[in-house]
């Protein structure tokens, strides 16, 4: 792992694992004491079984214990205990009392390490979880455009697959960088107290292991973040065929689809073929080099035994060496985590390309009372602009929606008209102008407030796979069972809603799929109504369906915009003539404004509109 890398995995933990924090002390200390039992446990048997079988016949008295020349006061004693030990109960029993005394450590030591792995557990899910809660609240609260800009499905692959791979390449790793780095530290402190020569020739041949393992694995986070990006090309591909499935059937489709789907799979499995490989490499080849080591250092620890004045015996050569061999294993478990861990932050790249975007619709610092709607809503001299495109969308425009008045926008498809309205809930900010609700800049009060007297019905009526009682009441979540049913009669939603298997309770499928066209607007009516909004907003709410379903949604959008301030975008001409006030915008300019009678006295946009129609 790199010092990028490592310094990445680092901020990582520093903003997702402060919260858990009291299970990584629990983790440390069950790996500290974890790696003192291993330690003693080794270090004191070899000595007992050195006097037991009668390598050394010297007597021993015990000597106080203190901290000047700990370690041969500790020999001597565990030597002297030895000697009592077989003194009073002969070589057979202490041989038995000493194989009970390992598997006790050993007990404890397994004990210890199996809790530092079983705390690790909520950590690393809890991080998860946050990170994925995290991505969706940002995405929940950025602006559309945002959302529009991207592919759902890149999105949907971030959320799924890059924080899945942070969990299994980052979070699966903390067990090991929290257990290895303490037991490596405990290991080679023994190791330099048994015999600081070898510890220091092990010292020089341990960097040729971590080049080793460092010239494979540097190119992993980058051939990471490319199959990551293939993963989210498939997804959006399979987000697009299920969007558009009656397109394709319609043109048949099918194979240039499927090609299309095959090729970017295929790219997502060359990419994820080289990570793999080059992961798999990280055991065979830390296996290959920690062998080298040892033998390297078996050859070295045997040529200062062999020679006239040895610093160390075979006995505690023996022991340096179960040390030794000891402390491969936390490095092969750190080599592992070296690749799984850049792996990780290729996929917290791309989760933060999220979590890091900029939201440019913020509440103000002081935010003002959300005004009453005693006069109405106002367009000062406003432009607009999508931060992706350098043309302006809107010139200009100045109107007034004066309170419980209905005001229609007409105009062809791309005049401004959608984009228009949905300045004023700030689903998108002016670019220069300014919209007010009785002289308030929308700007100065919290979205909460702004979108609270805003009620919504567009021409898809999105619904919820819920029960229509809960589609019904999602804007009003404390309603009753009266003022839902209430709500839907007065959206001709009613009789439909009964005729249904479990009534109000009955599923309406993903996104209403199990409804009609018409039920599922009126049941969206049905919402608005339930909200009781002052201010109304009708995007073409009727231009997607038949003549009888038109004709039950307009009765039920006139019970609606009674005593409302009301502006209603339509297609069709004939949906919105009794308006108070027409504007007709035309490549996001007000061309022409007033009554339905005014304006086909003038004979212009809006008469050619209306006599296209009913040719």
């Amino acid at each position: 792992m790199t010092k990028g890398s490592f310094s990445s995995f680092i901020e990582v933990l520093r903003r997702f694992a402060m919260p858990y924090k009291r299970y990584m002390v629990i983790a440390v200390a069950a790996n500290l004491l974890s790696a003192v039992l291993n330690v003693f446990s080794f270090m004191s048997i070899m000595p007992m079984l050195n006097m037991l079988f009668g390598m050394d016949t010297e007597a021993y008295t015990f000597q106080p214990w203190q901290w000047d020349g700990i370690k041969d006061i500790a020999i001597n004693n565990l030597y002297y205990y030895t000697t009592v030990l077989i003194a009073r109960f002969g070589h057979q029993t202490t041989l038995l009392l000493i194989g009970c005394f390992l598997a006790v450590a050993t007990f404890l030591k397994t004990a210890c390490y199996f809790m530092s792995s079983a705390v690790i557990v909520p950590l690393r899910t809890g991080i998860v979880r946050d990170i994925r809660v995290m991505v969706f609240d940002k995405v929940l609260h950025l602006p559309l455009a945002f959302v529009s800009q991207e592919r759902r499905g890149d999105i949907i692959a971030r959320m799924s697959g890059d924080v899945q791979e942070v969990e299994t390449s980052v979070t699966s790793s903390l067990d090991m960088l929290i257990k290895n780095p303490i037991l490596i530290v405990f290991y080679f402190a023994t190791l330099v107290i048994v015999s600081w020569e070898l510890t220091l020739f092990t010292l020089v041949t341990i960097p040729a292991l971590g080049w080793a393992m460092g010239a494979v694995g540097r190119k992993l986070k980058a051939q990471s973040l490319t199959a990551q990006q293939r993963l989210s090309d498939t997804m959006s591909q399979l987000d697009e065929m299920l969007g558009g499935l009656r397109i394709i059937k319609a043109f048949i489709a099918e194979d240039k689809i499927l090609q299309r789907f095959r090729r970017a799979s295929n790219e997502y499995r060359d990419a994820a073929i080289r990570v793999a490989i080059r992961q798999s490499l990280a055991h065979p080849m830390s296996e290959f080099l920690g062998t080298c080591i040892i033998v390297v250092v078996l050859w070295f620890g045997g040529t200062l035994i062999f020679s006239d004045h040895s610093p160390i015996d075979a006995p505690t050569f023996i022991f340096y060496m179960v040390i030794l061999y000891s402390v491969i294993n936390p490095l092969k478990e750190l080599s592992k985590a070296s690749y799984a861990i850049p792996k990780g932050l290729a996929s917290m790249e791309r989760i933060d390309k999220i979590l890091n975007a900029e939201n440019p619709l913020r509440d103000p610092e002081q935010p003002k009372p959300m005004p009453t709607m005693q006069q109405g809503i106002e367009f000062h001299d406003v432009y607009f602009t999508y931060s992706n495109s350098a043309a302006e969308v809107i010139h200009g425009i100045s109107l007034k929606v004066p309170r419980g008045r209905t005001v229609a926008l007409v105009g062809q498809s791309g005049s401004g008209k959608s984009t228009l309205v949905d300045l004023i809930p700030r689903y998108h900010d002016v670019s220069s102008g300014s919209i007010t609700i009785d002289g308030v800049d929308v700007r100065d009060v919290r979205l909460h407030d702004l979108r609270s007297i805003i009620g919504n019905v567009n021409q898809e009526a999105i619904l919820f796979n819920d029960t229509f009682r809960a589609n019904i009441a999602f804007g009003a979540p404390e309603a009753t069972m009266e003022q839902i049913i209430e709500a839907a009669k007065i959206a001709n939603a009613h009789d439909f809603i009964m005729a249904t298997e479990h009534g109000y309770e009955t599923y309406v499928g993903d996104r209403g799929c199990l409804l009609s066209g018409g039920q599922r607007q009126r049941i969206s009516i049905a919402r608005a109504i339930l909200k009781n909004p002052p201010i109304l907003i009708l995007d073409e709410a009727t231009s997607a369906l038949d003549t009888e379903s038109e004709r039950l949604v307009q009765e039920a959008l006139e019970r609606l915009m009674r005593s409302r301030t009301t502006i209603a975008i339509a297609h069709r001409l004939s949906t919105i003539r009794n308006a108070d006030e027409i504007y007709v915008l035309h490549e996001g300019h007000i061309v022409e404004h007033g009554s339905h009678e005014q304006l086909m006295a003038l004979d212009g946009y809006y008469k050619r509109l209306r006599d296209m129609q009913q040719a």
